[in-house]
């Protein structure tokens, strides 16, 4: 999650020294601001108030199309993983089982047979391991490849969204300890994801 940064800003005051002494009365006149000097403070004021809004990460995972269907992809991917796992612990068990009972039984007529049969066993334990290993390498990078694909299409549609409404911060809710909820543009940033993702989809 990108870090965000919170800025401080203060306004310098606009003081104006238009105070007269009267050299005959000995009389001051009041300070007083010219029209121009209030345009000035106004324009700045204006100038350096931030535009900023902010969008809940969870929603945004939670309802975006995309983002459902990538975690679809997990499940199925940890699915397969757990799936092979399994396949090769129970044809471990099994051959394992069957070394046993031929021990227990008087099975092997020779100990070159038996010998065989544990050095068969040894290199289905390391195949296995191999395997699994490699599997589950693969799909962590499928999976990371695919939360990057998300990242970027965010992202992506956050800055492109913004050239319209031209805010100068879009900010994570996670991001701060509170947020006036008015600030809150998630709902549109999910609507127009998906009206994207669906464009694309049917294409």
């Amino acid at each position: 999650m990108k870090k965000n940064i919170f800025a401080t800003l203060s306004l310098g005051a606009i003081l104006s020294s238009s105070a007269l002494v009267s050299c005959a009365g000995g009389e001051e006149k009041a300070e007083t601001n010219t029209p121009a000097a209030a345009a000035t403070e106004e324009k700045t004021a204006e100038t350096q108030i931030l535009k900023i809004r902010y969008i809940d990460g969870d929603s945004v995972t939670a309802n975006y199309n995309f983002a459902k269907d990538l975690k679809e992809s997990a499940v199925r991917a940890y699915s397969k993983l757990e799936a092979a796992q399994q396949s090769r612990q129970n044809d471990l068990q099994t051959f394992g089982k069957s070394i046993d009972s031929k021990m227990k039984t008087n099975g092997y007529l020779s100990e070159e047979s038996y010998k065989a049969d544990v050095m068969k066993f040894q290199k289905m334990q390391s195949d296995a391991e191999n395997y699994l290993a490699g599997l589950q390498r693969n799909t962590e990078m499928e999976l990371a490849q695919q939360q990057q694909q998300l990242n970027d299409s965010i992202e992506a549609f956050i800055k492109e969204y913004n050239k319209t409404k031209g805010y100068d911060a879009i900010l994570f809710k996670a991001a701060g300890v509170y947020f006036n909820p008015a600030l809150d543009i998630t709902d549109e940033v999910i609507k127009g994801l998906n009206e994207r993702y669906t464009k694309v989809a049917k294409k």
